[in-house]
């Protein structure tokens, strides 16, 4: 059936009438699918999968700072990031992490990288991690747990859009370091310049 322009727009004002105050909420706002939520707090939800126990400290919400820098940019430039490590009960671990930057006072200058991905480990003890990146980046990486305080990954493949800048290889090494409190560090080879250090990033465990 052929809906003209103004029926569509008529059509979507009236569904707008019960969501128009509506956004993106915390969990809990909004009707739940008849299914366990994602948690990112292991009191809550489903039990982690035992194929995750290696990764059980990093499933929680981090905030904190840190710094950005690079060859190709005008730095080094502070940061502020947000990282979520949730679960649904499957052995994988959903990776969200947003960055803003900061000025020399603290204050947000404007939103930064975005990234969403998996955790995936393996039977044999090794990583999968699977990112995909706001600037149409997306990396393999491939890695192995350190206990359970330190998790090293580097890229095995790394495909990017036609308009993405080129990107030809990063390391990550997570760590949980004083206090419980997570710390990571990348390198990162781009834009014709070796791998060398990116990003640092101090996070404090804000839920979970």
């Amino acid at each position: 059936m052929t809906v003209s322009g103004d029926d569509a727009i008529q059509a979507a004002a009236e569904r707008a009438e019960s969501t128009r105050a509506r956004n993106l909420p915390p969990y809990g706002e909004l009707p739940e699918l008849p299914i366990p939520a994602d948690t990112a707090n292991l009191r809550e939800g489903p039990n982690l999968h035992d194929a995750c126990l290696a990764l059980l400290p990093l499933v929680g919400v981090w905030q904190g700072e840190g710094e950005v820098n690079y060859p190709t940019i005008e730095g080094p430039r502070r940061l502020v990031q947000r990282v979520t490590i949730s679960h649904d009960g499957r052995p994988f671990l959903h990776h969200e992490a947003r960055s803003w930057l900061l000025d020399d006072d603290g204050n947000v200058i404007r939103p930064a990288a975005r990234e969403t991905g998996w955790w995936r480990p393996q039977p044999d003890d090794s990583l999968e991690l699977l990112l995909a990146h706001n600037t149409g980046i997306i990396e393999l990486f491939y890695g192995a747990t350190g206990g359970q305080t330190s998790w090293e990954l580097g890229t095995d493949a790394v495909v990017r859009s036609a308009s993405a800048k080129e990107v030809t290889g990063a390391k990550r090494l997570y760590g949980i370091v004083n206090n419980g409190d997570l710390g990571y560090v990348e390198e990162r080879a781009m834009v014709g310049e070796p791998m060398q250090p990116h990003v640092s990033v101090y996070l404090h465990r804000v839920a979970g």
